[in-house]
């Protein structure tokens, strides 16, 4: 049995074993507490006290063991909307904003978001039923006169909880992140699918672009009313890339997705709300393309691809970077002492000058060992002060 407690604030208390089977994982006492202005000024380039941290994703187990209770996971309570539009995955009721500020209080978390990905993109059955196209059942132009749009009640159904979260979050300090966008991977993973979208785009470029258009409309104007309902940060995520490269050719995915991402993203510029964007994979070309429209970071600098003291040194002065301790290893399958080493090595390159985001590579799931989540946790503030 595992149990995460505070610290007393008078003590330097860390990891030990107690009677036993009992591992009592305690959270170390770290100086200033959660607060959106840390991660903004990080984001814009700015001086902090310290390096933020910020996680899109912490899994249930985790969250039950922190909490004491069961909550859901971070990005919603009865299922994992990260985990796509199947399965549990669409209208998911994001974790209450009570929970989830505990939480971020609790591990000096400076934010917490809402998860609006994925298009939904919808189709009229034969039956007259109306259901999500999540079956990637759409391969060309005859397939649009069975096309339903996403509309005003889509966004409603996120909106409402974005209300949510910034009302409760008021005078806590902690920020509120939008995280929508997921344009080329929402027809990928469930319209079109992988193999035949890689070869729409190269053979019916028109047809494409005409579904990537219509989404980057929904999300741009989703983007604005969630910025009007008061979010601090935007967040885009879409995976373009392998860990060799990028799905398609660079020329090609420069005219068939960055003007929709583009446009889907300048209701933020137009009113200075910071731009994150994640994709996994090697990004190299697409850092530039981002720096040039003002996006302020990019995450989650997938070990697999890429090299952080080498991004330090190309980019490192000019977006913010935000990630890179690796799921795999330490997080997954090492010790609580080999997270500590990684995490201070990552803080030797990447802290100096500003400009890092603290995180996993990907997000903290239910596979990590709690006391190893617990010891980056203690890491980024034992190491991350100014």
């Amino acid at each position: 049995m595992m149990m995460s407690c505070f610290v007393p604030r008078d003590s330097d208390a860390r990891l030990f074993v107690v009677k036993g089977n009992i591992l009592m994982i305690y959270l170390n006492r770290f100086v200033g507490p959660a607060n959106k202005e840390r991660l903004i000024d990080c984001l814009r380039g700015r001086s902090v006290d310290r390096v933020p941290h910020f996680e899109i994703l912490i899994e249930d187990t985790h969250v039950e063991r922190l909490l004491g209770r069961k909550a859901g996971n971070t990005l919603g309570v009865g299922g994992n909307p990260a985990k796509g539009i199947k399965e549990k995955g669409e209208n998911i009721r994001p974790m209450h904003a009570r929970d989830y500020l505990e939480l971020c209080q609790m591990i000096g978390q400076d934010a917490m978001a809402v998860k609006a990905s994925w298009t939904p993109i919808k189709v009229c059955k034969s039956d007259g039923t109306i259901a999500l196209l999540k079956d990637r059942s759409f391969k060309g132009e005859a397939d649009l006169d069975r096309i339903v749009w996403p509309d005003e009640t889509d966004m409603e159904e996120r909106l409402q909880y974005v209300r949510e979260y910034v009302s409760a979050a008021k005078s806590t300090g902690i920020g509120v992140i939008f995280n929508c966008g997921s344009l080329f991977q929402t027809l990928c993973e469930y319209v079109v699918g992988m193999h035949d979208c890689l070869i729409m785009v190269m053979e019916k470029i028109d047809l494409f672009k005409e579904i990537m258009s219509r989404s980057a409309d929904y999300f741009a104007e989703l983007t604005r009313k969630a910025i009007e309902a008061g979010v601090d940060i935007i967040y885009f995520g879409d995976d373009i890339a392998f860990n060799t490269g990028l799905f398609i050719r660079p020329e090609i995915l420069k005219d068939a997705w960055l003007p929709y991402f583009e446009h889907m993203s300048e209701p933020a510029r137009q009113k200075r709300i910071p731009i994150m964007f994640h994709s996994d994979g090697k990004i190299d070309e697409v850092v530039e393309w981002l720096i040039d429209i003002g996006v302020d970071s990019i995450n989650p600098m997938d070990p697999s691809a890429i090299d952080y003291r080498v991004y330090k040194k190309r980019y490192g002065d000019r977006i913010t970077l935000h990630g890179n301790i690796d799921l795999t290893w330490p997080l997954a399958t090492g010790t609580p002492e080999d997270v500590e080493t990684d995490v201070k090595a990552h803080m030797e390159v990447l802290k100096q000058g500003g400009r890092w985001i603290a995180s996993s590579s990907h997000s903290i799931v239910d596979y990590i060992p709690h006391e190893n989540f617990v010891a980056m946790i203690n890491a980024f503030h034992k190491y991350g002060l100014y």
